[in-house]
This record gives C-alpha cells, sequence and structure tokens, in this order.
C-alpha cells in the first residue's frame, strides 16, 4: 500500500501520482484506436470530474450507473465518478432491461453514464435519464482545458488531493456496488469500499510482481469483479498498461490486440480459452507471460492443450463478487518470489493472498474439520465486502464474525492450497445422497473428448417427488448417444446415483453462459424444467 506522511493512499490518490509517474507512457489503449498516456488519461479525467459536477451530478447524488463496456470511454467515466467522490455502479448490458431497471432501483440511480454508440447496439428501456458521453464535447470550455492542464501538469498531487478530498476517503467508504452475475437468483447489490478494492490491488501486485512493461490484455467488463478490481484498479493505479475491448469472446480482435501491443497477462475463463484455443494464432500471444483463470474449474487438458499450442500454461485462480474479488492463485514460475518457491500446484486454485485467510468448516455444524477432509470453504480479510445493499438479512446469513461464507466445497491440503471440489449450489440431494454435478460433468467431458475445445455438456437437475431431484445433462450435438454415455460413466466407476438416466438427456444448440463467463446455472434450471418437469 503506498502511503505519505505514514498514511495509507486511496486508490483516487494513487492514480493522480500514477498518471505523474506515466506522464509520457502509454497507459490506456482500445479496440477504437483510443490511446492515452498517464498525462492525456490524467488531464481528461479532471475534465470529466468538472463536467460531471457542472452538468449532471447533485450535490446528494452519491450512486452513478455506468453503462459502458471496457473501453477508454469506460475507464475515464470510472474515474471521473471516483475523482467525484461518487459510488460508481457498472451495469451489467447482458441482461434485461427489467433487470437493469432493478438495479437502478436498488441502488437509487438517477443518471445513468453511456455512449450512443453504444445504445445503438442495444435495445434498453430504462427507468432512468441516460448522459451520452459524445454530448460532454460541446460542453467542455477552453477554461475547463485550461484548469484540467493546470492540475494535470503543473499543481502539487497534495494540493488537488485536499481540493477533492480525496485526503479525507476513509477505507471503509463505498467506491462501488456490483450485482451478482444472478446466476441462481436475483442479483444483489455487492457493496464494496475503497479498502476493499485497495486491498486486492495490492494482492495483485504482491503475488504477480507487476511491471512497468506489464500489459494487461483487460477483455472483462467493468460490472464484473475482476474486471473492475483487476483491469480497471490495477492498471490506474499500478505500473502496467491497460489494453481494452469489449467483448473477451470477440476472439480475432482479442488476438489482434495481444499482438499489437504486446500483452504479457490475460485474465480469462475457461470458456474464453476455448474460444481463443480455436480462433487465435501462437504469434498473438507469443508475448504473453501470465495467464490466469477463474470463474469455472479449469480442466487440465484445456491447460494443457493451451500451454502446446500458444507456450504458456494457464494458471487458476478463485474468487467471488463478495471478495473484492481475489482469494487466491496459483503463481505462475515466471512470477515466483524467489526461485524454488512453491507457489503453484495443478488441480488447486492456490493458496491465499497475502492479507487473506482460508478455513473449512462442516456445512451444518460450522465445526473445522481436519486438513485434507471437505467442508464448506470460509473467508476472512480486508477483501471481504461490506454486504449486499438494502440486505442485512442476506448479509447476515454469508458473514458471521468476519467469515465470509462461500457457498463453495473444498479442502485445503497441507501445504494451505485450496481445492475446489463444488458449489453448494450444484449439488442435487438424491434419496438422501449429495451429488456432485461438477464430477458428473467431468465424467462426461472425458467421455467426449475434446473438452480443450469446446464446453459440450453441463449437469443441472430438476425436482423429482420419488427421489428428490433428478441429474439432467444439457449437450450440444454429440457422436455418442445418451445410452452410450450411461454405458460408459458406469464403466468408469461413477456410483449409479450419480448416473442420469437415458431420458435426462437435452440437446440444445449452446451451452449458457453469462457475460462474464460463468454458466448460467439458473437458464440451465430453466431449460430442464421446461422440458422434463411434469406440468
Amino acid at each position: 500500500m503506498v502511503q505519505t506522511n505514514g498514511k495509507k493512499l486511496s486508490l483516487p490518490q494513487r492514480f493522480l501520482r500514477e498518471c505523474r509517474a506515466a506522464r509520457s507512457l502509454v497507459k490506456v489503449v482500445d479496440s477504437t484506436g483510443a490511446s492515452l498516456t498517464g498525462g492525456s488519461l490524467l488531464m481528461r479525467s479532471l475534465i470529466f470530474r468538472r463536467l460531471l459536477l457542472r452538468e449532471v451530478l447533485a450535490d446528494d447524488e452519491r450512486f452513478v450507473g455506468i453503462l459502458l463496456p471496457p473501453s477508454a470511454g469506460g475507464v475515464l467515466a470510472n474515474v471521473a465518478t471516483s475523482l467525484c467522490r461518487r459510488v460508481a455502479v457498472n451495469l451489467n448490458y447482458t441482461v434485461t432491461s427489467d433487470i437493469l431497471n432493478y438495479c437502478i432501483k436498488e441502488c437509487g440511480i438517477r443518471h445513468v453514464l453511456t455512449s450512443r454508440r453504444f445504445m445503438e447496439k442495444m435495445e434498453f428501456e430504462l427507468d432512468c435519464p441516460l448522459v451520452y458521453l459524445e454530448d460532454f464535447r460541446e460542453k467542455v470550455r477552453l477554461s475547463d482545458k485550461a484548469v484540467a492542464a493546470w492540475q494535470a501538469f503543473v499543481s502539487p498531487v497534495a494540493s488537488l488531493d485536499r481540493k477533492f478530498g480525496l485526503d479525507r476517503i476513509r477505507p471503509d467508504d463505498l467506491m462501488t456496488v456490483i450485482f451478482t452475475s444472478g446466476s441462481t437468483a436475483q442479483p444483489k447489490g455487492v457493496m464494496l469500499s475503497c479498502g476493499n478494492i485497495a486491498s486486492n490491488v495490492d494482492a495483485v501486485d504482491a503475488v504477480v510482481q507487476l511491471r512497468r512493461d506489464d500489459a494487461i490484455a483487460a477483455f472483462l467488463p467493468f460490472f464484473h469483479s475482476f474486471g473492475y478490481t483487476v483491469t480497471l484498479w490495477t492498471v490506474l493505479t499500478l505500473a502496467p498498461k491497460g489494453v481494452y475491448h469489449f467483448s473477451p469472446l470477440d476472439a480475432k480482435i482479442v488476438g489482434k490486440l495481444c499482438r499489437e501491443h504486446k500483452c504479457t497477462i490475460l485474465l480469462s475463463t475457461p470458456t474464453f480459452l476455448r474460444t481463443y484455443m480455436k480462433r487465435c494464432t501462437p504469434e498473438e500471444f507469443k508475448t504473453l507471460d501470465v495467464v490466469v483463470v477463474g470463474a469455472e474449474k479449469m480442466p487440465l487438458d484445456l491447460a494443457a492443450a493451451f500451454e502446446q499450442k500458444f507456450g504458456t500454461r494457464p494458471s487458476e485462480g478463485y474468487g467471488a463478487t463478495e471478495l473484492s474479488p481475489l482469494v487466491s492463485v496459483n503463481v505462475p514460475e515466471s512470477r515466483t518470489r524467489a526461485k524454488g518457491a512453491l507457489e503453484r500446484r495443478e488441480g488447486s486454485v492456490g493458496r491465499c493472498v497475502p492479507g487473506v485467510e482460508a478455513k473449512i468448516v462442516h456445512p451444518e455444524t460450522r465445526e473445522p474439520v481436519p486438513t485434507g477432509e471437505s467442508g464448506m470453504l470460509l473467508i476472512r480479510g480486508p477483501n471481504v465486502m461490506q454486504g449486499y445493499l438494502n440486505r442485512p438479512d442476506a448479509t447476515a446469513e454469508v458473514i458471521r464474525d468476519g467469515w465470509y461464507t462461500t457457498g463453495d466445497i473444498a479442502f485445503l491440503d497441507a501445504d494451505g492450497f485450496i481445492h475446489i471440489t463444488g458449489r453448494e449450489s450444484r449439488f442435487s440431494k438424491i434419496a438422501g445422497e449429495m451429488v456432485p454435478h461438477i464430477k458428473i460433468e467431468e465424467a462426461i467431458s472425458q467421455i467426449l473428448g475434446n473438452g480443450d475445445e469446446e464446453l459440450k455438456a453441463v449437469v443441472t437437475a430438476v425436482p423429482d417427488e420419488r427421489r428428490g431431484e433428478r441429474i439432467v445433462v444439457l449437450h450440444v450435438p454429440v457422436e455418442k448417444s445418451p445410452q452410450e454415455i450411461c454405458q460408459a460413466l458406469s464403466a468408469s466407476g461413477l456410483p449409479n446415483l450419480w448416473i442420469p438416466g437415458t431420458d435426462s438427456f437435452i440437446e440444445v444448440e449452446a451451452i449458457p453462459v453469462l457475460g462474464s463467463g460463468k454458466l448460467d446455472l439458473k437458464q440451465m434450471r430453466a431449460i430442464a424444467a421446461e422440458k422434463l418437469s411434469a406440468p
């Protein structure tokens, strides 16, 4: 954590200082051709701040909605909002208008910052005034440019701290609200403080050893907690350059940007890596040094295939929106702090980042379980959220005595590495026994083959009067029949109770996936219920 006179600096303060340090260095680029040095990024952010305060925001307006993709405009909107000491709420543009309006109402948002170019591609009907970035151009005065230039290049940063009130920001001040993906229920607004985000930024720096020549392939959306913390504020306050594009699935542009800007760090999901495997060339990814995936379990065959094609082996990490988000990560060998240090174990999601603790307890009694035994994963540290917006009941359910209940089933090995064995919401209780969906998926993936190229089958469940729940498999068109798959599952030694019936296979055009790259569990269940549940 950066300090001045023994006091920790807030992220907006650190942003001012990083831009001064990188005044002539390219700091932010995007696929539209925008390219901002630290100096130009700072000056434009200061102009944007003046316009927001003069033209848009009321004195008592606390939350500001932002509906923009990862881009130079999205970066500027977030920075300017924070420099105004307002709470940024990046809205999920992959959901429906109804869900967006629900989020807007929950926060009491009065204005949403967006762009005409972006909204032309969308069909949203929002219950809130839209403020278009393009319209700001004609409102910029000569005085705005002159004052911003003075502040950006001449005025001491300490005086800007005082003028903007940045020196009065406390670690527990609210910085952002990020809504959960809604993969299992209605989205909840996760309140993350300035201290939450700053602790995670520092943790990333500590474990990955970021350098001035690093370029982060920043394709995760800012409504995703990893995008907000790592690809936005890590870039803004530390040494790396950010390379932005609106869609992580647009593999041709992703590959082109990585090649042109010599990206060294890629943050992704297994779903996105499969797309890059098919559509990107080794030349485009040859400068990658760190590839970290999360959101879903990474199959080892996918890691091996990616390494064989691109020369870099992906590392798996773990996090949650409620945890700012990073909890643990396997550190690539090229970034280990000491030669021969044990900082990576395949099959695990790594060890906790500095300042974060993990423990495993019995899911019902919450008593600690022995090392190596599975149970509920709890996390404690400076990254634990303040709570759910307007939901003290839901907050109390997941945070007890400072420990956040993740909902993930895991075990800790003797060296402190976390191994995720399943998610509470991805188990079915059948005839009184807990049946793990992920284990069944892994077995089916082995049977179907080519798991490195495409996710072909996922497991969900529907209610069943006789046995409690019924396992259902959603799959894209495959060569093997349900009978062949079930026979192979039985031959693999999978318990009979875990094997779905041959009438419980549903063919779909594509596996339901959220904009964040996670499986859309709610949509999976809805499809299964529609096809199989009794009227």
